[in-house]
């Protein structure tokens, strides 16, 4: 172990359950890189993930951004494509991009596309489902309102959804941000899933809840906080 991995895990108590301003601070304080870290929040939900009734999959608008600067495609016909000309978007097209797409290239953080676009985009889902980039409409991604999604994602819209364990992962911002911006960002995600619980899920829902960052430890969150009206 270095002797920085040393430092750290002296300063981080695995038993504890932090605030989340401690383990913002925490995660400051131990900081160490030259470059400006993400920020990563990691969800253990009390559901069974083999079920797709109880899936949580969803997405919000985070009020400070991910700090991130987001490449968006987008894919539509006609009108639409003139739409999404004036959106603001990296790229856009129709049939010319998707087979660019099938031909490998994922170069976009984000892609929305317009329902009728749906049904060529199916065949690639191989490409698209493992990098989370396959749009869907619970997700907002698939939309006739493309200037006012383009708008969302370059604001600092997130999709989120559960892994094969039950536990989401998400970038809430970079560790440059102010404390008290990242603690909103954060509150934004968590209130999010809990109203997203399924009915079907039994027992403690927020299971645990832990923050890191991308060369920091992970530090345990009291999940009660998120939990006090």
């Amino acid at each position: 172990m270095s002797k920085r991995m040393l430092e750290i895990k002296k300063k981080v108590d695995k038993q504890k359950l932090y605030t989340l301003r401690e383990a913002i601070e925490l995660l400051k304080e131990v900081k160490k890189t030259n470059f400006d870290e993400s920020v990563e929040l990691h969800i253990n939900l009390g559901i069974d993930p083999k079920q797709s009734s109880q899936v949580v999959r969803g997405a919000v608008i985070l009020p400070h951004g991910t700090g991130k600067k987001v490449k968006v495609c987008v894919l539509a016909k006609g009108e639409k494509l003139k739409e999404a000309e004036q959106s603001g978007a990296e790229y856009y097209g129709s049939e010319e991009l998707i087979e660019k797409i099938s031909k490998g290239w994922t170069d976009f953080d984000v892609l929305i596309a317009t329902p009728d676009m749906m049904k060529d985009l199916a065949k690639l889902g191989k490409i698209l489902g493992p990098k989370g980039l396959m749009p869907n409409p619970k997700t907002g991604t698939v939309t006739t309102e493309i200037i006012k999604t383009v708008n969302e994602a370059k604001k600092g819209r997130i999709e989120f959804r559960n892994d094969s364990y039950g536990i989401i992962h998400c970038n809430v911002g970079k560790l440059s941000f102010d404390t008290d911006k990242l603690i909103e960002n954060i509150h934004t995600v968590v209130e999010a899933v809990i109203k997203l619980k399924p009915p079907q899920a039994k027992g403690v829902y927020l299971k645990s809840i832990h923050l890191s960052s991308t060369m920091g430890p992970s530090v345990k969150i009291n999940p009660n906080e998120f939990l006090r009206k």
